[in-house]
């Protein structure tokens, strides 16, 4: 795994997880990381991570509505 240096406003004080958290979650929205590799990026346990996703806006399940539709139309 790459380390990279994020700066962030000392604002944020002791939410600095958060950003990395909110950061694996927008990845794995976007289909970028996979929910293991998100929940390792976020230091968490997958069922943890997966716990957490809600809190960013982000549904555990990342199928688009539209394939779910034609999945279902094929059955």
């Amino acid at each position: 795994m790459t380390t990279i240096t994020l700066q962030v406003p000392d604002s944020l004080g002791e939410h600095q997880n958060d950003t990395v958290r909110f950061i694996a979650a927008k990845l794995y929205e976007s289909g970028k990381l996979s929910l293991g590799q998100a929940a390792e990026m976020a230091g968490l346990t997958k069922r943890t991570f997966a716990e957490l996703l809600g809190d960013y806006g982000v549904s555990l399940l990342n199928y688009p509505v539209s394939e779910i539709i034609a999945d279902a139309k094929r059955i």
